[in-house]
């Protein structure tokens, strides 16, 4: 069950972060939001090739029957991508942006897989998982499953326009149940209900204002009106 936002602390401080990863659901705007922070900081981006999976239409017409071999050739292809593009030492080197971290690999699948697939792939994720480095900062964009069907429908993807809001709902509440529980990473959860960041550039501002900020390990949570 969704839980209220609180707002942070250490507003005052500044910190940078070598590897920021962006997280959330399906239309929540992670491509988008990195792409214009990578330019602005003239980072290092990192966008989920998703496209190219030719399981992804599949899926969607047919989850039961291609939901394993989605999600094992999203494993591997996410792998292969943040295997070449963030070796530990070019980390030291200049910032990364990416659009996805590799749990989110775990995360689809729990929502995906029947239990004993579950395990099973589980246990090949914990092998792969121990051989990338996590983010520095990990920020996750709320957003009630509304405003993440207005996002899908406009960017058009066919394949994508039969996804339910008990869908999308799951994947929201085992994302939280991840970040709650989480006391690895440094965690930011944002509401983005009441924020536009890619039509308001005073929003967008206050986006990275926030990513400059210093945390502790765990989940610190905001709100617009944290923000503006």
């Amino acid at each position: 069950m969704y839980r209220p936002l609180e707002g942070g602390k250490n507003l005052n401080q500044k910190q940078s972060y070598p590897f920021i990863a962006i997280e959330g659901n399906i239309g929540a705007g992670k491509s988008t939001l990195a792409t214009m922070l990578s330019k602005d900081w003239n980072t290092r981006l990192i966008l989920e090739e998703f496209e190219d999976n030719s399981f992804l239409p599949k899926f969607y017409k047919d989850a039961r029957r291609y939901a394993f071999p989605l999600e094992m050739s999203f494993l591997a292809a996410r792998f292969n991508q943040l295997k070449k593009q963030l070796p530990e030492q070019d980390l030291f080197k200049g910032s990364v942006i990416s659009d996805y971290i590799i749990t989110k690999c775990l995360l689809f699948s729990k929502v995906n897989l029947d239990e004993d697939e579950f395990e099973l792939y589980g246990k090949l994720f914990g092998i792969i998982q121990q051989q990338l480095p996590k983010p520095d900062l990990l920020l996750y964009l709320h957003n009630p499953v509304e405003k993440l069907q207005q996002h899908i429908t406009q960017r058009g993807r066919s394949y994508e326009q039969e996804i339910s809001n008990e869908y999308l709902l799951n994947l929201q509440q085992t994302y939280f149940d991840f970040l709650y529980n989480n006391k690895e990473l440094k965690i930011i959860l944002l509401d983005c209900t009441e924020i536009d960041f890619v039509n308001n550039s005073f929003h967008f501002e206050a986006i990275k204002k926030l990513l400059q900020q210093s945390f502790s390990l765990g989940l610190h949570t905001f709100t617009s009106k944290d923000l503006l």
